[in-house]
């Protein structure tokens, strides 16, 4: 990071917190659709991943990728994604009616439910999800299992964020950029620790 300049009220690392919650903003913006949200995720930590290239971390950089990104496969992994969710919120809602077993039905679909969000939003923040979902997903799905600490930061990163949602609901607008920004840095920490010396 380059140091402060004369006069300059803040520093590097505050002008790119600023950039992140405007990405956020964004991005929050562009999954309002519902099933634009796999694209828009993906395209905000592909913006904040060029920050690390010297790449500017703007909103305006953000709405030129998203615009290239909104392709028939982008909407298909909206739809698998919505369909997922859609499915894990019957699931929990018939656990809840009384069924047999809900209990253990319950602590089940939640796990199933938290690995695939865990490989879902590993998915987005790998480069090949601007291109291709498939790579991406199966990149993601054997990094969930070979990085469980990343995996585990994930799901930590998604907590927070329900969490500041919950607490004050305009961070929930701010929320996805912090979000990108953790699963960016998973995604990132994984890449150089396989990567060869």
């Amino acid at each position: 990071m380059r140091t402060r300049e004369a006069g300059e009220v803040f520093g590097p690392r505050m002008t790119l917190f600023a950039d992140v919650l405007s990405v956020g903003l964004a991005t929050s913006v562009a999954c309002l659709p519902l099933v634009t949200a796999p694209a828009a995720l993906s395209t905000a930590c592909a913006v904040l991943r060029g920050a690390g290239q010297d790449r500017p971390v703007t909103a305006g950089r953000y709405a030129v990728l998203l615009r290239q990104r909104l392709r028939a496969g982008d909407l298909l992994a909206g739809a698998v994604a919505l369909g997922g969710l859609l499915l894990f919120a019957a699931d929990l809602a018939l656990a809840g009616a009384g069924l047999p077993g809900a209990p253990l039905f319950a602590v089940t679909a939640a796990v199933i439910g938290a690995c695939a969000a865990v490989v879902g939003l590993r998915a987005c923040a790998r480069p090949e999800s601007l291109t291709d979902w498939r790579t991406a997903v199966r990149g993601a799905a054997r990094d969930a299992v070979a990085d469980v600490g990343g995996s585990g930061l994930v799901l930590l990163a998604v907590a927070t964020a329900a969490l500041c949602a919950w607490m004050l609901l305009p961070l929930a607008f701010l929320a996805p950029g912090p979000l990108t920004l953790a699963l960016t840095a998973v995604d990132v920490r994984r890449s150089a620790a396989v990567s060869p010396q």
